[in-house]
């Protein structure tokens, strides 16, 4: 038979039960794959059967949130265009550049952020910090996403807020259900209507009246300095670039890429590079736009107001469409875009939660139960009125997620592929991986812990506004230093994990071979298992994440350090 044919052969010791050892999960769930989508582990050749392009559809129409335009208002209401254009600007390149070897390995090796963390100078448990970090991400988002679709529902219906986050948050459960199936017909088809009602209005306002354009450029923000200065620069790029870690819900599409062949070569990497960093393209133009429509209706809805999308696209209809249709398209538009990013941010943030408590706790309780807890977070955060407040929560949460993003990009880039001190191929299996790896570890936690207290002026006012650049040129220092002090040892545990197959085929792609876990009785590709500690047979992913008493984890050769 061919090796993509191939299966083990059976365990030659005792099989153990689902219910005893060191199996604790359920075993109907590792049997639930395509309604879990692959939480904590590889995503299998067998499952990933859309084309490149639906992939990136997919990936692109989760970024359709309108935070955006609040964002980009919000910086251009207080600093002026000029600064917050440059502010954009700066943020975009950092995120695009970052972002970029993120999503290659997410898309090339099939796993999400997570898993690439681990193996990019963290660690098993080490990661745990970032997913948290990440998690934390897309309920904040979420909330704010919930908060836009409330002022909506109260314009356009008349419901109270706090009714309004109510719905925003229990609308998305059914749809976040069935993870990537349902999520790529549902951002296809809303992509299109999405795109019109987004652009129409803009393109009409500046066609119609082109002093929008001149009074947009001139507007000089609240405080009336006017002028591009170096801090109120790096102030709106560090809200910005809170949004550096969409990257992760990017990969989590990403990583259901099919295998990169001479054929679909070309097809690979444009959708890797559009839906991938690509995505900071729209979204800074978006930002952008929000500057252009927040100017248009300061005047008419106050400063307060003017940051509010559901106002900014009610003045735009109204310039060029009866009264009648204003606030329904108005409203349509709010609600399809918080669906669009919300079943995203609580889809992501259920594989985050799922992947800490996992590690910690040898247990799997399902993706749902982590679904309900994230929108239980994010509802806390809007009936907290969050919006009113938002710039200081974006701005403190950017010095973490600048931290994570450019150690474990840095780490691909330098560590991988200038000093090879780093493992070329990730790993994120338990036993093959430290438990915590300080290159990545002490970077992040210097970059974020440094950058932070910056923030809050410990170091004085005078360098506050740097906190985000600190944070970037901290962790990009830290990561080869720490690589090259630790002579890249603690990045692998072990160097093989007892079979002889590679893990990768003769074109670079994660192995299709087919392997059968002695513990769960399922069926798994080859990257997803290792040979067991105690039988004569292999192990899944899960399965070892789940060992509690490491019954299944291979030791740590007499050698190591």
């Amino acid at each position: 038979m061919s090796s993509t044919e191939r299966r083990p052969r059976e365990p030659a010791g005792r099989e153990e039960s689902p219910q005893t050892g060191a199996r604790a999960a359920d075993p109907g769930g590792a049997a639930r794959e395509t309604l879990e989508d692959y939480t904590l582990r590889f995503a299998p050749r067998s499952y990933r059967r859309w084309t490149p392009m639906v992939v990136a559809t997919t990936a692109l129409g989760g970024i359709a949130y309108l935070a955006d335009f609040s964002i980009g208002a919000g910086i251009g209401l207080t600093h002026g265009t000029g600064n917050a254009l440059a502010a954009i600007l700066v943020a975009a390149v950092v995120i695009f550049v970052t972002g970029f070897p993120l999503a290659y390995y997410g898309a090339r090796y099939n796993i999400d952020l997570d898993l690439i963390t681990r193996g990019s100078g963290f660690g098993y448990y080490g990661s745990v910090l970032t997913s948290v970090i990440f998690a934390s991400f897309t309920f904040i988002f979420f909330a704010l996403e919930g908060s836009i679709m409330a002022q909506g529902l109260k314009l356009g219906l008349g419901l109270p807020l706090w009714l309004g986050y109510l719905v925003s948050t229990f609308m998305v459960i059914p749809l976040v259900v069935y993870g990537m199936k349902a999520l790529s017909k549902l951002q296809v088809w809303t992509t299109p209507v999405w795109l019109l009602l987004m652009v129409g209005p803009l393109v009409y306002l500046v066609a119609t009246d082109p002093g929008t354009v001149d009074r947009w450029l001139s507007y000089a923000g609240t405080g009336g300095r006017g002028g591009v200065n170096t801090a109120s620069v790096l102030l709106g790029s560090g809200v910005c670039l809170s949004l550096i870690a969409q990257i992760g819900e990017q990969i989590d599409y990403l990583r259901f890429m099919p295998p990169r062949t001479e054929g679909n070569r070309r097809a690979w990497w444009t959708a890797v590079v559009v839906a991938g960093p690509g995505w900071v393209v729209l979204g800074a133009l978006k930002q952008a736009i929000g500057v252009f429509l927040a100017v248009y209706v300061i005047a008419s809805v106050g400063p307060a107001a003017a940051a509010e999308p559901i106002q900014q696209f009610k003045a735009a209809f109204d310039a060029m469409m009866p009264s009648w249709l204003v606030v329904p398209l108005a409203v349509v538009l709010v609600v399809i875009s918080q669906i669009k990013i919300n079943v995203t941010n609580a889809y992501s943030g259920s594989l985050a939660w799922t992947n800490s408590f996992t590690r910690l706790t040898g247990r799997y309780p399902g993706r749902m139960v982590f679904v309900l807890l994230n929108l239980a977070f994010a509802l806390a955060l809007m009936e907290a009125d969050m919006f009113s407040f938002l710039n200081r929560v974006l701005s403190f949460y950017s010095n973490c997620a600048i931290a994570w993003v450019v150690t474990v990009a840095t780490d691909i880039m330098v560590n991988k592929y200038v000093l090879k001190l780093s493992p070329h191929a990730p790993e994120f299996r338990r036993g093959m991986l430290y438990a915590v790896n300080p290159v990545g570890t002490v970077a992040f936690v210097a970059a974020s812990g440094l950058s932070i207290a910056m923030y809050f002026h410990a170091l004085g006012d005078t360098l506050q506004p740097y906190s985000p650049v600190a944070a970037a040129l901290i962790a990009f220092v830290l990561t080869p230093l720490m690589a090259v002090l630790t002579k890249g040892r603690y990045y692998l545990r072990r160097t093989t994990d007892g079979i002889d197959e590679p893990l990768l085929d003769a074109d670079g792609n994660p192995s299709a071979t087919v392997y059968r876990c002695h513990v769960c009785r399922q069926e798994f590709e080859r990257p997803d298992v290792a040979a067991c500690r105690t039988h004569d047979a292999v192990v899944c992913s899960l399965c070892l994440s789940t060992d509690r008493i490491g019954d299944h984890v291979l030791p740590a050769p007499a050698t190591a350090v």
